[in-house]
């Protein structure tokens, strides 16, 4: 079965349209201000619309956020699902999503074995658990870097949900690291951009073609 595809970090209605008529199945905005795809709730409200049209789910990604900022999200983007890309304990993963009313996607930094296993803890309070590569200690941002981690690591996985694979993909190596974790998911930002947060129209119909022959 083909994957399904995550094109996070968009900020303009050309990136959308590339990652709606090629058949994303979630679209994520950034509500982080250090990263290049920060992007205002009621902006990303006015990119959502061709995306709702076509059932494709909306996706709030935020860091370590407080309650004001997760109402704000909820407020101003109607999100259908709020990824979690922090230190959030599960005890505040379960907050944020009875406060919200919305699913959470958990990303897990990966590094080693024992970074997956620490994903039992979330699995069961989330629609979707993501592995990223971990980032580097003086690292400003927890994602979004481009780098890519051992991929067998999650080769015959299992969660109570399917899991997003991210990490230095792009329309080059996404087969590959199909083929090798066997992800049902897969989520791209920084691979099908031609520079820091410009989003290339074209490079995000290459990689979803590329998961589609997958």
């Amino acid at each position: 079965m083909t994957a399904k595809v995550k094109i996070c970090g968009l900020t303009t209605p050309e990136g959308v349209s590339a990652a709606v008529d090629g058949g994303a199945a979630f679209l994520g905005f950034v509500f982080f201000p250090k990263s290049p795809r920060a992007i205002a709730p009621d902006a990303a409200a006015r990119l959502a619309p061709p995306a709702r049209a076509k059932n494709v789910k909306i996706v709030a990604l935020a860091v370590d956020p407080t309650d004001n900022e997760i109402d704000a999200i909820v407020d101003g983007l109607a999100p259908d699902l709020i990824q979690l890309h922090g230190k959030e304990t599960p005890a505040r993963v379960r907050e944020i999503v009875q406060r919200s009313g919305r699913g959470a996607i958990k990303v897990l930094p990966v590094s080693d074995a024992s970074d997956v296993a620490a994903a039992r803890a979330y699995d069961t309070l989330v629609e979707h658990l993501m592995f990223d590569a971990k980032p580097p200690k003086d690292a400003e941002r927890p994602g979004g870097l481009g780098e890519p981690f051992d991929w067998t690591l999650l080769s015959g996985r299992r969660f109570t949900r399917p899991w997003l694979l991210a990490g230095g993909l792009d329309p080059w190596n996404v087969a590959a690291a199909i083929a090798a974790s066997g992800a049902p998911l897969v989520d791209v930002s920084s691979g099908v951009e031609r520079g820091p947060g410009l989003k290339d129209p074209a490079l995000i119909t290459a990689f979803l073609d590329a998961v589609r022959r997958a």
